[in-house]
């Protein structure tokens, strides 16, 4: 029933716009954690509290947890205090006792006071034991624009950033304050607070479109703590990667970092863009490729040729050495070679490209366990 109450495909919108009304209503201090648009952030909480519900129903304990932890370690970028725990508890348990009023009970009662206890209170708990900071600032040093919708951004941290190769991190841009977007470093961890994003605008997206177009040498930006456990285990099967436009970014990552080491299991990374000028960072890969024998990149793209606007951009053909060019899109290019079953698997890149993928490695007979990739709405 409480699943049922805040799924979104039961109109439950009306719900959770409640209980942001409410929280803001008993403390007028949360407010001011928020962007002014709350639609996005609303649809964001309603699923997040199907998935947790659904969880619980199905007594599975340990991906909520997980999940519960790692919010309430990264809401503190946001300023939110013990204080604000107390208020939204009130006010969640408060909006859906108001929903269910038909149907109310006491036994209802003690479930959905059970279930936003334990939800705010792991948060809470995690947030208060960790020690890290909640984030870091950096200044904007370089930026290069790649491709009609793609630049690179380089920043100078005040302080090093410790991530693992792979994961990813929420920034916050000048240009929108208050809106938080998901990148990947493009680079390992950085002694000296050095870091790497690439940033394709989206249609429709505010953030991503302002920081490939507004971006200035100067920028101050605000860096979260790093989220996200993609991997290559070293000592484990060959690897297949498969990368969607700046999806590459946490690929390419964990491509540098193992460089750093003797030893590694054969990689095989499709890099796939829409036209061929959209394999914006070959000429990288090209020279990782070249000194490095475990690696091999096949390019992809879905049009054979390039649209006239490519022209007003750096041509991204390397030299010669890397496979031949590939047309098609990368859930089809990637299965023609088979299931790659016997690989350790992972797939970056937009939603849709992710789906199409694993589910075409899938068909093919790939073992799901075996593929990996960053929660669908993080990306």
């Amino acid at each position: 029933m409480l699943r049922a109450a805040v799924d979104p495909a039961n109109d439950s919108d009306p719900l959770i716009r409640d209980f942001y009304t409410n929280w803001f209503a008993a403390d007028l201090s949360v407010r001011d954690l928020f962007p002014p648009e709350m639609a996005e952030q609303r649809r964001v909480f309603a699923h997040a509290l199907t998935w947790l519900f659904g969880e619980l129903i199905a007594q599975r304990a340990e991906d909520p947890i997980t999940f519960l932890a790692q919010l309430g370690r990264d809401h503190r970028k946001y300023g939110v205090t013990q204080q604000h725990y107390d208020s939204m508890q009130s006010a969640l348990y408060g909006a859906l006792k108001a929903r269910l009023a038909d149907r109310w009970t006491d036994r209802l009662a003690a479930a959905t006071r059970d279930a936003v206890a334990l939800f705010i209170g792991v948060m809470r708990g995690a947030a208060d034991a960790e020690e890290s900071p909640a984030y870091c600032d950096g200044t904007v040093v370089e930026t290069h624009r790649l491709t009609r919708d793609v630049s690179v951004i380089r920043l100078q941290l005040d302080e090093p950033l410790f991530y693992h190769s792979g994961q990813y991190v929420t920034v916050q841009v000048p240009q929108w304050p208050r809106r938080w977007r998901y990148l990947s470093p493009a680079i390992p961890s950085d002694r000296s607070g050095a870091i790497e994003f690439h940033v394709r605008s989206v249609t429709g997206g505010m953030v991503s479109t302002a920081i490939v177009n507004e971006t200035r040498h100067g920028d101050r930006w605000r860096v979260s703590s790093p989220h996200g456990a993609l991997e290559v285990n070293r000592s484990g099967e060959d690897v297949l990667m498969v990368a969607g436009s700046t999806g590459l970014a946490p690929l390419r990552a964990l491509i540098m970092d193992m460089t750093l080491h003797a030893e590694n299991p054969r990689v095989h990374l499709f890099f796939g863009g829409r036209f061929p000028c959209d394999l914006y960072d070959l000429k990288t890969l090209w020279t990782i490729a070249s000194t490095n024998p475990w690696l091999s990149v096949t390019p992809v793209s879905e049009y054979s040729t390039d649209p006239p606007w490519a022209r007003d951009y750096p041509d991204p053909t390397p030299p010669r050495g890397l496979h031949v060019r590939q047309t098609g899109t990368l859930a089809d290019v990637v299965t023609r070679y088979g299931n790659w079953g016997d690989r350790q698997i992972l797939i970056c890149g937009g939603p849709q490209m992710v789906e199409a993928t694993k589910a075409a490695l899938i068909a093919k007979g790939a073992p799901p366990e075996r593929i990996q990739h960053d929660p669908l709405t993080a990306r």
